[in-house]
């Protein structure tokens, strides 16, 4: 038998839960101030929904679930592949939350503000930051297509982060419309702007010249790629600029966006930073009109993202629903919390309360439950060998310790 967990996966040590539990209080506690509501939907969806999706990359990495029994002995036995699996695990949570509210629409508020943390699946090939089973937290807003839901997540978000100990962040945000627009009017063809936007989403990794080899490499035409090159390499990235490559179209479709930016810096009141940026893609196939991240500068990587996906929801009850979402990357977060020492606030030093065998359990209870006033304590048969078991106490982050039999509490800690 194997003690380890699979691949991809983990176990948590009490410190890391505890941790994880005080930062999902702390964000839960922000959105349902703000008047959000938490639900929950099932890890298993079926598979026509999960490939119907558009869900970029993450289609690839579904873990799939064998069909049972007969149906699975028939599926064998046709030799397709694809009949193999009738469900999978959820790659992330806004499949199930569109799914959800197409089936329970006439019964919830709306616009419908919506809270989901939960645990999500993707065959990765497992590496640092990439795990196969992980931690999502969104919040969403579905029924309201005017950009004040975006204006909304992104205060939320940015307060949930301020409130857990992240400063210094920057709200980035763009708008997948604009940036279509621009690439066609530069000469790339409508079918191919997924791609081209794939290779340009890279511009701060591989820059200018990745970017034009790229573009260069999958055969998209010369004056397109030339056009596009030469607006990068200008260096005038700003809204203004992207907004005159629009053409004719340009100011109203940058209207919004320039709404978005300016209200949620006006919220941000120098907290955070908000800015545009013209290269800002993400990666899901979903998203139909702003995307945002959140980025530290001394994180790589983003520690939120979201967006626009109007089209969801249609794609089970046949008509357009607006939505919108927002996810702080409760992994690296938490991942980020741990490896800076962080330190839960207010919360109670830990005290371990020692008795010997000959001792009434029940007064040492009541003893403990006395102790809490100031402690959380936990009850312990006393070792005989006192110095190794003060030393396990303290690796393990207790503070302090006390007898059963008498008045003392002895503080742990390393001695100088």
């Amino acid at each position: 038998m194997k003690t380890q967990p699979l691949k991809g996966m983990r176990d948590l040590l009490p410190h890391e839960q505890a941790l994880r539990d005080h930062i999902q209080a702390e964000i839960l506690a922000t959105y349902r101030a703000a008047g959000f509501q938490r639900i929950s939907t099932p890890i298993l969806e079926d598979m026509e929904n999960l490939n119907k999706s558009d869900g970029g990359d993450n289609l690839n990495l579904i873990f799939k679930v064998l069909k049972r029994g007969e149906k699975l002995a028939a599926a064998l036995r046709s030799g397709d592949e694809a009949q193999l699996s009738d469900m999978g695990l959820r790659y992330d949570l806004t499949l199930p939350l569109s799914r959800y509210y197409a089936a329970n629409r006439n019964s919830l508020p709306h616009p419908f503000k919506v809270i989901q943390t939960d645990r999500v699946y993707r065959a990765e090939r497992p590496q640092k930051g990439r795990l196969r089973e992980f931690v999502q937290c969104d919040i969403d807003i579905l029924g309201d297509e005017s950009p004040n839901a975006e204006v909304e997540l992104i205060d939320v978000t940015a307060r949930a982060l301020l409130r857990i100990g992240f400063s210094g962040f920057t709200v980035n945000i763009n708008d997948r419309r604009i940036l279509r627009a621009m690439l066609a009017g530069m000469g790339f063809a409508e079918d191919t702007l997924d791609s081209v936007c794939i290779s340009f989403d890279k511009l701060d990794k591989i820059g200018a010249d990745g970017v034009r080899g790229e573009l260069e490499e999958k055969g998209f035409p010369a004056e397109a790629v030339n056009a596009l090159d030469a607006f990068l390499r200008g260096g005038d990235f700003s809204l203004e600029a992207v907004t005159a490559a629009c053409g004719e179209k340009g100011p109203a479709l940058t209207a919004d966006l320039r709404y978005v930016l300016a209200t949620a810096e006006k919220l941000a009141a120098g907290r955070y930073g908000v800015a545009y940026c013209p290269s800002l893609v993400r990666g899901q196939g979903y998203y139909t009109g702003m995307v945002f991240e959140v980025t530290c500068p001394q994180f790589s990587g983003a520690v939120a993202g979201g967006g626009r996906y109007d089209n969801m929801v249609g794609k089970f009850i046949g008509q357009q629903v607006p939505a919108v979402g927002f996810s702080i990357g409760f992994e690296r977060v938490c991942g980020i919390l741990l490896e800076q020492g962080y330190s839960i606030p207010g919360a109670k030093p830990k005290l371990a309360l020692l008795y010997l065998p000959e001792a009434d359990f029940a007064e040492v209870l009541t003893k403990a439950e006395g102790l809490r006033t100031d402690y959380d304590v936990t009850v312990l048969p006393q070792a005989k060998k006192l110095g190794k078991q003060f030393g396990t106490l303290e690796n393990a982050g207790f503070n302090a310790v006390a007898f059963a039999d008498n008045e003392d509490i002895k503080a742990l800690g390393k001695k100088d």
